[in-house]
Order: C-alpha cells, then structure tokens, then sequence
C-alpha cells in the first residue's frame, strides 16, 4: 500500500524556525569546544552491567536533513522505487512544504534521532522509554521483556510503531514494525509506506557519545533494505525543557498550495 496522505501534510520551513529554538542545541557548539582536548568519561553501565543509555543530562541530537548523506554499507544510494524518487524530486522543488513536521506532527520512525530537540532514555526491566522534547513533546517504548515482534498486520498503525528490543553484548537492538504513512523518513522528502520495518542498534562506546544506527526495509517504497548512521553528543548537566510546537505556528497560516492558493482557509462561522 502506497502512501495515502501524501498531499494533506504540510511544511517543515517552520520547524527550521523552531529547531533553532532549543537552547540545549544552542549550548551545543561551545560545550563541545570547551572539553574538545579531553579524553571522555568511560561509558556509564547500570547496577547489573548494562550499558546505561540515560543519567543527568540529555542527547543533543543533529539535525539529519539528508539521508542519503548518512548511508552506509557497500552500496551509499538510496534505492528508491519510481514513485518514491519522483515524490522526493517533487518534494524538494517545492522546498519541501508539506512536510508533516510542518504541522507539528511527531517525527516518526528514525526521524526522531535525527530531528535536533533533546531526548532522554529511561531504562527498566521490562522496557525502554525515549522521551523527545520536540515537536508534539511525544515518547516512544521498546518493550524488553522478550515478547516477539507481532505482525505488522496485528497492529494499528502509529507513528512510531511497535517495538521490541534486545541487547546484543553493549549494543541495543530494537525491531520496529506496524508504522502508519504519516511521516516522511527525514527532512527531504524521503518517503516510506505502511509495509516500513527498521531494525535500530544503539550504542553508547564513551559517556559522550551514543552511536546510532538503522537499517530501513520498506517493500512499498524502495528496492532493498539500506542502513543509515550518525553520532549524537551527550550533554551533561542539561534538562528537557517544556516545548509546545503548535504555539504560534505562523508558517501554517501563510503557507500556500502549489497554485498559490492558501492552504487553509477562514471560514467565518454562523450562529444557527
């Protein structure tokens, strides 16, 4: 099934705005200097000699607005089906207005580490909980409690989809199926459907740095799985703050159709 919201998503030129927004990702820069000559903190592990992928500060995630700059693995393309290449070309001539992230929708899938408002990882027994600060202030589970992975046509569709984790030695390994065709994969206008699978693995080699890796598989939209990977620096001292993206959301009001059209409209109301 390919996408069926294509057209009624819009315009990620506010979010640009807003991403600049977080003072977290402001701190970044100069808190980076500031340590550039130290040797980083040995990577923190919990009471059973876990990984620990949380403690007192967050993880200042970069703003990933091309994949195909991220790919990795023999191949560095991104295999696109016909109809996936000719969005993503239409997508990029309109400078990508109909982003979903426009309308402060969540991220979605490998999005959300590449989207640069902070984010926290809380660690229990039986699950994993990533709490995101940006856009609709949204949280994604892994459960960890060894249930398989349903079939995605078991599932209601979501924006994060169902998943399940697993630790490989320090490496987390999560299994993600049952997304729904809301979202686009990044900023660019790269595209998936509902058949979308991504396996994630996660890993943390020093305090400061957790290493993010995901392997894409979406039948419906590209012609074989492809992997894409990226560092996020860790911040330590920093909080989450409180985010609301459909404040003020000026660029909805102004935004336009293809034929220059607004594309909302005020309808004055009538009383009955």
């Amino acid at each position: 099934m390919v996408q069926s919201t294509l057209m009624n998503t819009a315009a990620t030129a506010l979010a640009v705005a807003m991403l600049l927004c977080s003072t977290q990702a402001g701190a970044q820069p100069a808190a980076r200097a500031a340590h550039a000559h130290e040797t980083p903190a040995p990577t923190p592990r919990l009471a059973d000699g876990k990984v620990d992928l949380g403690g007192h500060g967050i993880w200042n995630q970069p703003w990933i607005t091309d994949f195909g700059k991220q790919v990795v693995g023999p191949d560095t393309t991104i295999p696109f089906l016909p109809w996936t290449k000719a969005m993503f070309e239409y997508n990029k001539s309109n400078q990508v207005a109909y982003d979903p992230q426009g309308f402060c929708l969540p991220p979605g899938g490998p999005r959300m580490f590449g989207t640069p408002y902070p984010s926290q990882f809380i660690q229990q027994a039986d699950r994993i909980v990533v709490i995101f600060e940006g856009g609709a202030h949204v949280w994604r589970e892994i459960h960890m409690d060894g249930r398989p992975l349903p079939k995605r046509e078991d599932l209601n569709p979501t924006y994060f989809g169902f998943s399940v984790g697993h630790w490989e030695r320090d490496t987390l390994v999560v299994e993600t199926t049952g997304f729904n065709e809301k979202t686009w994969l990044n900023f660019n206008g790269t595209m998936h459907t509902d058949e979308l699978t991504t396996v994630e693995r996660i890993s943390r080699p020093n305090r400061d740095t957790l290493h993010y890796e995901a392997t894409i598989t979406d039948p419906g939209a590209y012609s074989r799985p492809w992997t894409v990977a990226w560092d996020i620096p860790w911040l330590e001292g920093a909080e989450l703050a409180e985010y609301i993206c459909q404040e003020n959301n000026q660029f909805l009001l102004e935004l336009k159709d293809d034929f220059g059209n607004p594309f909302f409209k005020d309808v004055p109301t009538t009383s009955p």
